[in-house]
């Protein structure tokens, strides 16, 4: 069955936020309590998943959403800095040509998230936004519900491991994009049900309607 919607991740899968992110994560980590991030162990937790990376910094769970919060802040302070991804407003534009519906899960803030797509922001028709670091499951559930969509013809994509496991965890594909936070090694390390290495990839395949 051809998919009719694809639900995305946004930091990492469509805006280009990880230079940002690493830009402010020690002054956060200062702020919370947990470990700084040396540049030469970056690559490294990028092959990690999030709870691994948690665990390696000294990242407390309650801390978390105070923490996501504090995140979100910066975002929105930080927003006009934030690019998408070269290639990411014509690959939306060519998937809403091909009937497909675009929603977004993500943990950062609805209208930071609006705020970079600009004028694309348009043809995203649900926005499930400031889901917990392991929260996104039911925003996926949520977003099937509101678009009734079975989840057979949904397909989740995302930049991090986490991406893959509430995808699995609704029983939705998951489609791994290799231009963000985790590497092309760990994602395909999850055996995904596609691999994307650039938009125009992503594009072609699912305007095409793959799978068919």
């Amino acid at each position: 069955m051809p998919y009719r919607l694809a639900i995305f991740d946004f930091d990492g899968t469509l805006a280009d936020t990880f230079p940002w992110f690493v830009g402010v994560l020690n002054d956060v980590a200062d702020r919370h309590g947990f470990r700084r991030v040396r540049p030469d162990e970056v690559d490294e937790l990028r092959g990690m998943n999030a709870r691994a990376i948690m665990a390696r910094l000294g990242v407390s769970l309650w801390k978390v959403p105070r923490i996501a919060r504090h995140m979100r802040e910066l975002a929105a302070r930080d927003a006009e800095q934030m690019k998408l991804f070269p290639g990411v407003p014509e690959m939306l534009r060519r998937l809403t040509d091909a009937g497909v519906t675009l929603a977004v899960v993500t943990s950062n803030a609805e209208d930071n998230v609006r705020r970079v797509l600009s004028v694309e922001s348009a043809r995203v028709r649900h926005y499930r936004c400031g889901a917990s670091a392991f929260g996104k499951g039911p925003k996926l559930r949520r977003v099937l519900a509101d678009s009734r969509t079975p989840a057979s013809a949904a397909i989740a994509i995302g930049d991090e491991i986490r991406d893959c496991d509430a995808a699995r965890a609704v029983g939705i594909a998951f489609g791994a994009v290799t231009w963000g936070f985790a590497t092309s090694q760990a994602l395909r390390a999850l055996a995904p049900d596609a691999v994307f290495e650039s938009p125009e990839e992503l594009a072609e395949a699912i305007s095409a309607g793959w799978p068919s």
